[in-house]
């Protein structure tokens, strides 16, 4: 060894080395010294390689550390590494399987050194789906799998065939800023009655991985799974077993590699906040379909509850749906005319939850509308009997009056009560023509609860609607009061039993399995024969409607439903002895009876002050207006994952329509970080 190595201090670096074109790793020794950048290391190692190739997606991985050495500019001295760091030159980019809502397997490139809510944006542009922010990535748990291990051991999860291989993505090129399918300028245009892209954009999928067939595997329901591939699957049969559901969503602040992902691993692409924004029928036929699959499937493996004439109204639907995916009519293109009346007949559906903010409302201050009508009123206490009184009820602005009788509105009320941040729950039967609402009032010790019973679906529609935006602050003077009772009203009617149409023909009845549109439970309950009859029943009220309009007809339904958009997580809040449920919703969050799944108190995002986690203890500490604080930490996922929730929905709050589609990831990273 020459004297001038040692004057250097240089020292000797194992780097493990990927090499492109053989599965085999090799390992290379260089001879470098602690002011010698990352850059530096990097085009030794290429030179003693002396393989001609692109380079340029190979990067450090420091195994210890799980971290790469990104900052190619910093000195070996300045990242700390030393003779005894082992490090691995390898792609950013790999292979990753996703396996979507609709059960689909896509294998795409992935960067697995970008952080999460990278990669998912750039996942979603090479699937064409716009709001990447409302998706993430999620680990599966081994147990959600193993429902069915006494009768099959093998059989740990439902087998998917075959894999949709996109492996010439565009995510390959790791370019962030790149428009891609994300642009508007370049989305492709979907018809809003079949979702297929129109002949005039159909070209602009030659140049992304999404051509021919592989768009419409993407675009179009899959046919229904068979009822004993659907038993076989894994349902939640308890808040608990919710909870452990949501235990696996990635960090979206790290990367995949540092969060131990492998190359060819599967993942879960899902839909993580349910604050669905701006669903445009023309643009968005895959994220519509995917969204759809998604509430399908959180409906038949019973992940969100409903009743069985809900239930119904959603197999109508999917039975519609399948009907029309499998026809060959779906395939027709319409001309630009016909597109623009759907469009028109469409654009009261389009799903935005809290999309619009309060400064795109119309509100007129000098005249706030009021409800008054006799309703009736009952008030649970124990020991006593169900039994609803008539009062003269008036609502204005976001509280409700009761009064003895219409007489003495101008007088003291019985009482008044304020439904700003209280949960709002419908209590229907429509067949028993029984249209109540459950109010869940917050109050200092818990829940004040409150039942209504309207006498027909009218009046229903009304204040129901009322309910709901006072709930969130508003008032019937909101733009969306009447887009909001016209919703109801629809619903209601996919309800109602048409007694009088006519009875489903037996060859109509022969092509369907009813099985496969219900959840087990609720296929149990039936004979497959009575179960058909009741679904083309229903069917009736459905079944003038298109492919896109049934889709949003059925995302509209799964909003409704009272759980709808909760997160649940376990959770142990500081100065109480016992476990309970934590739900994040996309305004609130809710502490839950885990042995009842009864709420016991809300909290509205409007009030929250400040949230940060004590990194030592790991507990996440909230506080809200009027001097209220609370503290928990969360036994079923690590509270990196919680809080991550609650900062997501906060910044998806700052969206509106006047912003491009380019997203302040540096806000989302200081709004979901902790500080950390």
């Amino acid at each position: 060894m020459l004297s001038g190595d040692f004057a250097a201090a240089s020292w000797e670096l194992v780097v493990r080395v990927d090499h492109p074109t053989t599965e085999e790793q090799r390992d290379v020794t260089l001879r470098v010294s602690g002011d010698l950048h990352v850059g530096g290391v990097m085009l030794k190692l290429v030179e003693e390689i002396n393989v001609a190739q692109d380079w340029s997606d190979f990067a450090l991985w420091w195994e210890q550390k799980r971290c790469w050495l990104l900052k190619t500019h910093w000195t070996l001295d300045k990242y700390g590494v030393q003779a005894d760091a082992r490090l691995l030159f390898t792609p950013q980019h790999k292979m990753l399987r996703l396996r979507l809502p609709n059960l689909k397997t896509v294998r795409l490139r992935v960067s697995f050194s970008a952080v999460v809510f990278r990669a998912v944006g750039d996942i979603c542009r090479a699937l064409n789906i716009r709001r990447s922010e409302e998706l993430s990535l999620l680990k599966p748990s081994g147990d959600c799998f193993k429902k069915k291990k006494k009768k099959d051991k093998n059989n740990k999860e439902p087998v998917i065939e075959d894999i949709l291989n996109l492996e010439s993505s565009p995510t390959s090129s790791g370019s962030p800023g790149s428009a891609g399918l994300y642009s508007k300028t370049m989305t492709p245009t979907y018809d809003p009655i079949t979702g297929t892209p129109v002949s005039s954009t159909v070209t602009w999928f030659s140049d992304s991985p999404l051509t021919g067939q592989s768009c419409s595997v993407l675009a179009f329901s899959q046919p229904p799974q068979s009822p004993e591939a659907l038993a076989d699957m894994f349902q939640p049969r308890s808040l608990l077993d919710k909870a452990k559901l949501n235990a696996g969503w990635l960090d979206s602040s790290r990367s995949l590699m540092e969060q131990g992902i492998q190359e060819d691993e599967q993942l879960l692409l899902r839909f993580k906040y349910y604050s669905f924004f701006d669903l445009n029928p023309k643009y968005d036929a895959v994220r519509i379909n995917q969204l759809y699959e998604q509430a399908r499937w959180a409906v038949l493996l019973e992940e969100i509850d409903c009743t069985e004439e809900e239930m119904l109204i959603f197999a109508a639907l999917q039975y519609h749906i399948s009907k029309l995916s499998l026809s060959n009519e779906t395939q027709d293109f319409t001309n630009e005319s016909e597109v623009d009346e759907v469009e028109a007949a469409l654009s009261n559906l389009e799903v935005t939850l809290e999309g619009g903010r309060a400064d795109s409302t119309l509100e007129d201050i000098t005249d706030i509308p009021k409800l008054s009508d006799h309703l009736k009123l009952f008030r649970p206490k124990k020991l006593i009997l169900k039994a609803f009184k008539q009062y003269w009820f008036v609502f204005k602005d976001t509280s409700i009056a009761y009064f003895k009788n219409k007489e003495l509105e101008q007088g003291e009320p019985v009482e008044k009560l304020n439904l700003k941040g209280c949960e709002v729950v419908p209590d229907v039967n429509v067949a028993g023509r029984k249209f109540g609402i459950k109010l869940l009032i917050p109050i200092a010790d818990g829940m004040n609860e409150v039942y209504l019973r309207c006498d027909h679906e009218n009046q229903y529609a009304r204040w129901m609607a009322a309910c709901i935006l006072a709930s969130k602050g508003k008032t019937m003077a909101d733009s969306s009061y009447q887009p909001e009772v016209l919703n109801i009203l629809s619903f209601l009617r996919m309800k109602n039993r048409n007694s009088s149409s006519e009875v489903a023909s037996s060859l109509q009845s022969m092509d369907m399995n009813p099985e496969c549109f219900v959840s087990p439970r609720c296929a149990k309950k039936h004979k497959s024969k009575q179960l058909a009859a009741r679904i083309l029943e229903a069917h009736q009220n459905v079944a003038q409607m298109s492919l896109v309009e049934a889709k949003l007809r059925f995302i509209q339904a799964w909003q409704s439903l009272p759980e709808f958009g909760l997160t649940y997580y376990l959770v142990r809040f500081k100065g109480i002895k016992k476990d309970d449920i934590l739900g994040v919703s996309y305004n609130r969050l809710i502490r839950i009876d885990a042995a009842t799944g009864i709420p016991i108190t809300t909290w509205r995002f409007t009030n929250m002050k400040q949230w940060n986690v004590n990194w030592e203890i790991r507990q996440v500490a909230i506080e809200f207006d009027q001097n209220v604080s609370i503290a928990f930490t969360c036994l079923s996922a690590d509270c990196k994952v919680v809080h991550e929730c609650i900062g997501g929905y906060i910044f998806l709050s700052t969206r509106s329509k006047d912003q491009n589609e380019t997203l302040d990831e540096d806000l989302f990273h200081k709004l979901t970080g902790g500080q950390d």
